[in-house]
């Protein structure tokens, strides 16, 4: 499946949000996600089916000032 991750183009064989996390090494409970500009909380997720050439943005807090 080809999908637009953070703007930059990516292909995967994942076809669930959750699954695309996993892949691309993000973990924990402080990520925020959208999919085509919709928030997909984190409940939702595991069950969140993604389709070609959807993009993805995903957004962690970062430290500083």
């Amino acid at each position: 499946m080809k999908l637009i991750v953070n703007g930059e183009p990516l292909e995967t064989p994942a076809t669930t949000l959750a699954a695309l996390l996993a892949a691309l090494d993000y973990e924990g409970d402080w990520l925020a996600t959208a999919v085509n500009s919709d928030v997909v909380h984190k409940a939702r997720r595991a069950e969140f089916q993604l389709s070609d050439g959807d993009r993805i943005e995903i957004l962690s807090p970062m430290q500083g000032g």
